[in-house]
């Protein structure tokens, strides 16, 4: 899938975003041999229950039996900022894909890649 195809794809979905708190619409779409899954994310009156659009893509995922990925791209149509994943989606990321997983972010004026090794370069083990 080119990139252009899954930045169109994140765009259409971020519409289904609930963020009626923050107002940061977010939207994530993992790429893999198995197939494509989306996410946005889901906020909630007590913040500590809002989960991000990347994990709700990767737990689709993987609940669905999947796990061979070869990107993720996480998208906000926010022009001032791009959407970084936060420290417990990089976690949660580390955990089910390789240091060389490529993590790309795009808002409706720039793209960056990553690798996941880069944004987290000290991921938690047992």
């Amino acid at each position: 899938m080119k990139l252009s195809e899954v930045v169109n794809l994140a765009k259409k979905v971020s519409s289904f975003s609930y963020s009626p708190y923050s107002r940061f619409k977010v939207s994530a779409v993992l790429v893999g041999k198995e197939g494509v899954f989306t996410g946005v994310n889901i906020e909630n009156a007590s913040y500590g229950l809002t989960i991000c659009a990347e994990r709700v893509a990767v737990f689709k995922a993987l609940s669905e039996g999947k796990r061979e990925f070869e990107k993720i791209l996480i998208y906000s149509p926010q022009k001032e900022v791009l959407p970084y994943p936060c420290g417990a989606c990089r976690q949660v990321l580390s955990e089910f894909f390789s240091e060389d997983f490529k993590v790309i972010v795009a808002n409706d004026v720039e793209v960056e890649e990553f690798s996941l090794g880069e944004l987290l370069p000290f991921n938690f083990k047992l």
